[in-house]
């Protein structure tokens, strides 16, 4: 019995001794949660900031949706950001499921990106018609971005041609 009373209490410095490792881990683990997101003071040196040169190079897009009248689009870009807050751009635009009647139209246009990774964008498409006004989000440092065309249920994504 003398044994058994002996055993008692480290069984129980044991259990405690447990808990108390669990319990640590459980709060290193939580503090690590809790400081590692990207909108954390102490890491905002760590994240790469956004600017105009988060987007450079070639990008295909593609933009689907319907605008204010209903009327279907599908569209190909394929994209030139020059890294400075310039575009030039060949696009293939199906209206209605109407082809265009030029294959690729060539337009030009302004980018901005803020320090947010969330950026605008003006299209001027032909002479006589107004721009055409995108918003987007860069993500996946620059390679790709999402974006929903101004004046429409329009939308899109774009990827960088390797």
């Amino acid at each position: 019995m003398k044994n058994n009373s002996t055993l008692a209490p480290l069984s129980i410095i044991t259990r405690k001794f447990a808990v108390g490792i669990i319990l640590a881990s459980g709060t290193f683990a939580l503090g690590q949660f809790n400081h590692s997101g990207p909108l954390d003071d102490r890491n905002e040196g760590q994240h790469k900031r956004c600017s105009n040169r988060t987007l450079t190079g070639s990008y295909g897009i593609q933009i689907e949706g319907n605008r204010t009248n209903n009327a279907t689009l599908r569209t190909l870009v394929l994209a030139q950001f020059h890294g400075e807050g310039t575009i030039t751009e060949i696009d293939h635009v199906v209206f209605n499921g109407e082809p265009p009647d030029e294959e690729w139209r060539p337009t030009t246009g302004t980018y901005s990106v803020n320090p947010d990774c969330t950026g605008s964008a003006s299209i001027d498409v032909a002479p006589g018609f107004p721009p055409l006004g995108y918003h987007f989000i860069v993500v996946s440092q620059g390679r790709k971005f999402i974006l929903v065309v101004d004046g429409g249920a329009i939308n899109g994504v774009a990827y960088k041609v390797d």
